[in-house]
Parts: structure tokens; sequence; C-alpha cells
């Protein structure tokens, strides 16, 4: 808690924000946020023993790895000068505890009911207007194009920098130069379902030397906004007292694994039971990252489907297995499903998930910008995460409002306001 306090609440955390908007046309592109960590951290904690003060400096350091789950990568590859750009809107930051299909049915509902939607059809080419009187194309494998007014491509950034030559003729060079720069993570998740929560009856807070949870911090909302692809801070705290564990729990730079996690991996877990009313289920949902993303991905693409829940549960079992009250005999300790996203295997999101700002980026915003604006004369328009205005870049009401935004644009183009599309 005292770590998580320092980071979070109105700590390193709102102080590299301001930093980074500050500084921000200064801060050389190579330098990292856990540059800035590295160097605050070191000016801490003076008052104590030389020992003891840099054992405490690596666990704040060690804490603050926790931020790879939230865009990505590794916080060492996290661009300290377009910093400023993960910081996003204000207010809840609220966590969906079913899914979005309510939302997404909603939002469908017209194009369901007015267009014509094609499922299974991959995409193989995007023809632009080359003229007033031409209309831009799509091709897919089955090689028949067909033209429309407009073609509003939103597909994942990852699909985009790997399918350029998709785009005929070629993208204009400064739309090429924003996709190649801005970089694109590997965010996954891990479910592991157990028959019951095991980790919730009883359980010692205290007694949890190897976790940290972020439950209560940050109470006044002073530290600012980030996008809440792992438990946000910003949310009113439960009243339910049924839950006793947090919802929250970090693995620090675990050296106890080595046969699976020689890199020592930190590993972060959402307690699904500590959810309300009928959302809850005994279930930890971890958090990978980066490397530890493509590792998993890796093991699942090298070995036959049969084998991936054994080989998923031997890589997790030894951060599971510190949770109160785990037993290896008890049958509630054995986990009854296993599900991993492994995005990096997945082709249509191009081979991992989450764009973000990372080192050696020299024009983050105008890159966002460029990609924002398409190629409009040519009927060429992009939506998505990475078209976001900044305030929202990276989250789902920022996707939303992408695509509002460019149907806006498309309207006017046409001589017409929102309202008469209804």
């Amino acid at each position: 808690m005292e770590y998580g306090q320092i980071l979070w609440d109105d700590g390193l955390i709102a102080e590299a924000f301001k930093y980074s908007n500050e500084n921000k046309d200064s801060i050389p592109v190579e330098t990292s946020l856990y540059d800035f960590f590295q160097e605050r951290v070191a000016k801490m904690f003076q008052d104590l023993p030389t020992e003891q003060a840099d054992k405490k400096r690596k666990a704040l350091l060690n804490v603050a790895s926790m931020w790879g789950a939230y865009v990505g990568s590794p916080v060492t590859r996290q661009s300290l000068r377009f910093y400023w750009l993960e910081e996003c809107i204000e207010g809840e930051n609220p966590f969906v505890a079913e899914t979005y299909h309510k939302i997404l049915d909603e939002v469908a509902k017209v194009a369901r009911g007015k267009g014509r939607v094609l499922l299974s059809h991959k995409v193989n080419g995007i023809t632009s207007r080359q003229g007033p009187d031409s209309r831009p194309s799509i091709t897919t494998t089955d090689g028949k194009p067909e033209e429309f007014d407009e073609v509003v491509v939103t597909t994942p950034l990852g699909w985009l920098k790997r399918n350029k030559s998709a785009f005929k003729p070629s993208l204009e060079p400064r739309l090429e130069k924003a996709i190649d720069s801005i970089g694109y993570g590997c965010l996954d998740k891990v479910y592991i379902t157990f028959p019951s929560a095991f980790w919730e009856s009883g359980s010692k807070l205290s007694t949890l030397s190897t976790s940290q949870s972020t439950q209560g911090l940050d109470s006044k909302g002073s530290t600012p906004n980030v996008t809440a692809t792992t438990a946000p801070l910003h949310q009113p705290s439960s009243n339910d007292a049924s839950s006793n564990y947090p919802g929250f729990t970090h693995w620090l730079s675990p050296a106890y694994s080595p046969d699976t996690n020689p890199s020592h991996w930190d590993q972060q877990g959402m307690n699904m039971a500590a959810l309300p009313g009928s959302t809850a289920h005994p279930t930890i949902l971890f958090y990978i990252y980066g490397p530890c993303s493509q590792h998993i991905a890796s093991l699942l693409t090298s070995h036959p489907a049969s084998e991936h829940d054994a080989l998923l549960l031997a890589f997790f079992k030894p951060y599971y297995s510190l949770l109160p009250n785990y037993s290896a005999d008890d049958p509630s300790c054995k986990p009854s499903a296993v599900l991993a996203t492994a995005w990096a295997n997945d082709e249509f999101a191009g081979y991992g998930s989450y764009s973000n700002f990372q080192i050696g980026l020299e024009e983050g915003d105008k890159d966002i910008e460029a990609i924002r604006h398409g190629m409009p004369e040519k009927g060429i328009w992009f939506a998505g995460e990475h078209t976001a205005p900044f305030v929202a870049l990276g989250t789902t009401t920022g996707a939303y409002w992408s695509g509002e935004g460019v149907a806006y644009r498309i309207l006017e183009r046409y001589g017409k306001k929102g309202s008469e599309a209804q």
C-alpha cells in the first residue's frame, strides 16, 4: 500500500504527467517514463539507512512496472515526451463488469436494419478515389471489388502497420510515416476460473507480502485519469462486506518460477469475485503485456490445442497458488477453466493490441492527427482508438468518438448536418 500511494495518490504518476505536459518539446525522444521514475526514486527515502533505502527504492520501481499493463508495453518503452497523451477523460473510469453486448446491440441497430453487413470476408485491397468521377473500392480474397461512396477503415493500428500495401495507390507519405511511428503493444487477458473463490474465505490481508492492492488509493481523485485497461483507481470503494480480498493483486518481479518465467515478468490479477451482484464469479483475471504476452502466444502456437490448458496453468500456478487459503489438495483450488486472448497470434488484430507511445517517437500528436485526417479527398477515412481525440486515446469511448467524428465529417462533405442522418 505504501508504494502504491507514492506512485498513484498524487505521486509519481501525477508528477510525470505534469512534467511531460510542461516539457514535451524539450524532452529527448529516447527518455522513457522509467527513466523519470528512476531519477525521482533515487532522491527518496534519504532518511533511512542505505541498505533499507535501496530496498525500498527497488520495491517502488518494481511496483511502477504495473504501467506496462496500462499500455501493452514495458514501462521502459513508454515515451516520457509523449506521456501526456496517456492522460484521458476526467471523472470515473469504470471497469465493465459484464460485456459490451448491450451497447453493441444498440449501436448496431441502424446498420443491421438499413445496411448490408458481410461477415467472414477478408479484405486484401483498398483502392482510393482517383478523380471526381471515380469511387473508392474494396477487394476481398474472392477477387471481386465493390465500389462505395466513401470507405472508413476501422482496422487496428497493428493491421495497418502490416498491410499498407493493401492500399492502391500507396498511402500518402505523411500518413504512412504516422502509421509506422505510433507504437503498437501487446496486452492480453488470461482468465482462470475455479469451482469457488477460495481466496475470499477468511483471507488475511496482512499476510499478502507478495501482492500490492490499489483498493482505496487515490480516494480524492487527485491522480490524472488513465485508460482502464486494468483495475481503474478512480472508482468508488465497494461497500460489500462479503468480499474481504482486494480487487487487484500485483506479483512483483517473481524470481520463484525460474522454469516458466526466467525473465521475472511481473503478474497482475483482478479478483472477479469482487465484482458486484450477479456479475461476480470465481475467476482471477491476469493481465499480461509485452514480452510476456508474446511468450504466452508463442506457447499456444507451438503446441497442439489439447495441451493449451496445461501450459497456461503451469505458467500461472506459481502466482495463484500464493493466494490465501490455497491448497493443492483442495478441489476448490483446482482450476475448472482457463482462457487466453493471445492477440499476438491474431492476424486481424495486427498480431498485438493497444496503440501506445514508445521511446523514439518524434511527432506523436501530429502522427495521430495525420491518421485521424486520412485521405478524405480520395474517399479514405480512418477511425479507431488510435485516431481518437487526445483525451480519449486508447479508450472505448475514444474509439466510438472517432467513428462518430468521421461520420459527421462525411456528412459535412455532402453538405448535410449530423441531425439529417437520423
